[in-house]
């Protein structure tokens, strides 16, 4: 099983990415298996936020290179967590890298634990974080996304609160999400869903404008010669020709 979903605990649904013998890469089952999980979720009066997790030292490592989803799939994944009329908070106690940090910015809030890192890796492999700018570029401070997403270089807890990425770094999580959670049990349902749409209203404009662009994109590069070489160097652990 790819994803494992609890019982309501006073209205919040944790959903935990598991499989951490692939990092919790996004591969097409996991892509299919989140937007499954949130279609029921979404609609569920019992629920009042979804607090998104996982297990292992990875938060979700990005796009599963043996079998990722296809582009517009993902697209369609991100679009859907902005869009659900609940809250959706991510728990990150791991290494969140490319795709990863696409499904983190679509979330409402975040945490990141002592144990975080994050790093937009695309350049590296022959590739950019072509889809995933839909929910990066309106969360993270404009120097930084520049920063981070032409060097590739990694980053802790602590920057990804400064540049937007996550609402707090704390080294007791779990502390720290309890008043964020108590906050939006305490919110009237139809409220929170209606300030949600206030404050995602920006970013699926983005989506309206831009997700036929970026999906074209992601599939050219993709299927480039330059992504073929990097994504084979990654898998076989070896340097990428063009390093210098």
């Amino acid at each position: 099983m790819s994803l494992v979903v609890s019982s309501p605990a006073r209205g919040v649904v944790t959903v935990t990415l598991d499989v951490p013998e692939r990092r919790n890469a996004l591969s097409a089952d996991l892509v299919g298996a989140l937007s499954e999980a949130l279609g029921d979720l979404g609609g569920d009066p019992a629920v009042r936020a979804v607090l998104l997790a996982h297990t292992g030292p990875a938060f979700c490592s990005g796009a599963d290179l043996k079998a990722p989803p296809a582009p517009h799939d993902f697209v369609r994944l991100l679009r859907q967590v902005v869009e659900l009329p609940k809250p959706v908070i991510a728990r990150v106690d791991g290494h969140v890298r490319a795709g990863g940090i696409g499904l983190l910015g679509a979330c409402d809030m975040a945490v990141a634990g002592p144990g975080a890192s994050f790093a937009l890796t695309e350049v590296h492999i022959g590739v950019a974080p072509a889809v995933i700018s839909l929910t990066l570029l309106p969360r993270v401070d404009p120097a930084a996304a520049s920063r981070y997403c032409l060097t590739g270089e990694r980053f802790e807890g602590p920057e990804a609160a400064r540049i937007g990425l996550v609402t707090a770094y704390a080294s007791d999580v779990d502390a720290t999400l309890g008043p964020l959670l108590d906050g939006v049990r305490r919110a009237a349902p139809g409220a929170l869903a209606e300030t949600k749409k206030l404050l995602t209203a920006r970013v699926l404009d983005a989506f309206d404008d831009q997700s036929d662009a970026v999906v074209a994109l992601s599939a050219r590069l993709f299927g480039s010669a330059e992504a073929r070489e990097g994504m084979a160097a990654f898998l076989e652990r070896r340097e990428r020709p063009w390093v210098l």
